[in-house]
């Protein structure tokens, strides 16, 4: 693909920006991206960033169970140790096994999120986006609500009536 300024060099770096539900796809090359001021974060090997993650997981002590010993998975034996060195997790059950000591590191990863909401194909109907969006709402609604920020929450269920009434439209 040719750089979109020059239409001279390779595309390179490809940005793509979503604001209000409209993708917007920039594609150039190293040089004009300098040029434009754009700077390029280079992709973190999972090595380093899986230790950057666990650099930050709570202290031993408090990943010891409640009998003192530490926690090993009944399935498949693993230990916090061993994900410590491999940055891996022996079965999907050491998920809830190890949920205390992972859920820093979950949050830490995804901007204080545990709670994976997907993402809607850009072909997807306006209905379904329509849906999707009156979902994410209605999850901040109840969050707000939770932390007793009524305001907020007044504003967030505002939304969702106005959204509703369109689709009934």
């Amino acid at each position: 693909m040719q750089c979109q300024i020059c239409k001279k060099e390779q595309a390179t770096i490809h940005l793509t920006e979503i604001n209000d539900g409209v993708r917007n796809e920039v594609h150039v090359c190293e040089n004009c991206a300098v040029d434009q001021g754009i700077t390029v974060k280079s992709q973190m090997p999972i090595n380093e960033l899986l230790s950057s993650l666990l650099s930050s997981q709570p202290s031993d002590d408090e990943m010891l169970a409640a009998s003192g010993q530490e926690l090993a998975c009944p399935d498949c034996g693993f230990t916090l140790d061993k994900f410590r060195k491999e940055a891996v997790l022996g079965c999907p059950n050491d998920y809830e096994i190890f949920s205390k000591a992972l859920m820093p590191l979950i949050k830490k990863a995804h901007e204080g999120k545990s709670l994976h909401c997907g993402k809607v194909p850009s072909r997807a109907p306006k209905t379904v986006k329509k849906q999707v969006e009156i979902s994410a709402l209605q999850q901040q609604l109840n969050e707000a609500v939770k932390k007793e920020d009524y305001e907020k929450a007044a504003m967030l269920r505002d939304k969702i009536n106005q959204k509703n009434e369109k689709n009934s439209k």
